[in-house]
């Protein structure tokens, strides 16, 4: 898994202990090897044996953004450790157009899976303050906040690698 890409086309890393074992793990943002917009999720654990990661999760073409240096602003992504030992990748469209959002998926390390246990997802446009939004899903609970008001749906295990934003977002709106 980790040799189709070169070191250059790595965006953002994040280190934390993601199954709890006591050892560093690390996930990267990597940009496209083509002319997508599409960033993939690469996740590796340290191995038992040895001191040495080893890939364990790829999740290919999950989110857009930036990954170029002279790329637009307002569409850089972000991965970051939480504290929990969860993961946070944050995507954003706030350069073009009057429609702007921001959304973060939190991934978690469920059962050997690497799976998706949050979205979040704010809206809004910037001539018509009356159209925004936001929600906030729990997809392991089903339990969401939108637009400050609560819902429910069916708790889901969604594995990062097959999270489909369009189908898989639950009660939020789409802005």
């Amino acid at each position: 898994m980790a040799q189709d890409f070169p070191a250059d086309r790595i965006i953002a890393a994040a280190t934390g202990d993601w199954n709890k074992d006591g050892a560093p793990d690390l996930a990267l943002l990597v940009a496209p090897g083509d002319d997508s917009d599409m960033i993939s999720i690469d996740i590796f654990l340290q191995s038992d044996d040895h001191k040495l990661l080893k890939p364990v999760a790829q999740a290919r073409d999950k989110i857009f953004g930036n990954y170029s240096h002279d790329g637009l602003y307002g569409n850089d992504p972000d991965i970051k450790a939480l504290g929990n030992g969860s993961i946070a990748v944050t995507s954003q469209q706030n350069a073009i157009g009057r429609n702007r959002w921001e959304q973060t998926l939190t991934i978690a390390y469920r059962n050997g899976d690497f799976v998706v246990a949050g979205y979040t997802y704010n809206y809004y446009d910037t001539l018509d303050p009356d159209a925004a939004g936001k929600c906030d899903y729990n997809v392991l609970t089903g339990k969401a906040t939108v637009n400050d008001k609560p819902a429910k749906v069916a708790p889901r295990t969604i594995k990062i690698q097959d999270w489909d934003e369009e189908k898989d977002r639950g009660p939020c709106p789409t802005g």
